[in-house]
């Protein structure tokens, strides 16, 4: 059985343990609210620019005039994967989940491509294939420091670069797509070639006179889409990973303040049972008197 002293060094362990979760816990309540507020802000001028680029590539789709190489699919032979992961833990299935969903897209269309390259974004991204001796074709080290929209038009265009040299075929993101603080999805999408859907999409509303004509504004479009693309993925896995933070540091509050409850309860019977014990030596030391 443990001593009063051992039981009261836990309950004084584990109460700087609800400390520190509970601190965590808050910061990552307050990036998280930064991390929402910037994914409203981005969110509609992205929703704008994509129906407008559908638009006009399928407009000139269904007309038959040539759009633009990277929204030209291919015979697809190799294929790269982009990983967006935290550099941190302590979030729950935060990066496990991604890890996870890479691993069973690589089986999946293992028949489908003869090459799959990762890339990564984030640490343990890096750390995770690396100890799997795993080759990374790129890691983009630090791009969740100064998280910014120019170095996310950076990682597009060299995405794009490959794509336009014959280098890749297709390329798709995978990262957590922000739901709520306590829901987070694990996506793959398409991000190369760029998917509009064709024809279809010319739609059956009004047409527009473009100048200048569609091709110029496709060279201007399409850049800043997948650029737009590449900064919503690092928003949305930013506020994912704040969240899942958060829930998994409320969990260990809350699971380090039961266990206070219990010691406390452990630390008063074992002093109770101290103190009758000690009662009862005196008790029986008096009787041995008379």
């Amino acid at each position: 059985m443990p001593s009063l002293r051992d039981i009261r060094g836990r309950i004084g362990s584990v109460k700087n343990t609800r400390q520190i979760t509970k601190a965590m816990k808050m910061v990552a309540a307050a990036k998280l609210r930064r991390a929402q507020d910037a994914i409203t802000r981005a969110r509609p001028y992205a929703v704008l620019l994509e129906q407008a680029l559908s638009r006009i590539a399928g407009r000139a789709a269904a007309e038959g005039q040539a759009t633009h190489p990277l929204l030209a699919s291919r015979p697809a032979q190799k294929a790269e994967l982009v990983l967006i992961t935290s550099d941190r833990g302590l979030a729950g299935a935060f990066n496990s989940s991604v890890l996870r969903r890479a691993q069973r897209f690589m089986v999946e269309n293992a028949d489908r491509y003869q090459e799959i390259q990762i890339s990564t974004m984030g640490r343990k991204a890096r750390d995770f294939f690396r100890v799997r001796k795993t080759p990374i074709r790129k890691d983009f080290a630090g791009v969740h420091q100064g998280l910014n929209y120019e170095r996310a038009a950076e990682i597009a265009r060299e995405l794009s670069e490959r794509f336009l040299a014959g280098e890749v075929d297709a390329v798709f993101l995978s990262y957590n797509e922000f739901k709520s603080a306590i829901t987070q999805t694990v996506v793959v999408r398409q991000f190369l070639p760029i998917e509009t859907g064709g024809a279809e999409s010319a739609g059956t509303g009004y047409d527009f006179l473009y100048e200048p004509g569609r091709k110029e504004l496709l060279e201007e479009l399409v850049p800043k889409h997948l650029a737009i693309q590449v900064w919503r993925a690092l928003l949305d896995s930013a506020a994912s990973e704040h969240g899942a933070r958060m829930t998994a540091m409320e969990s260990a509050t809350k699971n380090a303040e039961e266990m206070i409850a219990k010691l406390t309860l452990q630390y008063n019977r074992a002093r109770q049972a101290y103190v009758t014990k000690e009662l009862m030596e005196i008790v029986s030391g008096a009787e041995a008197l008379k």
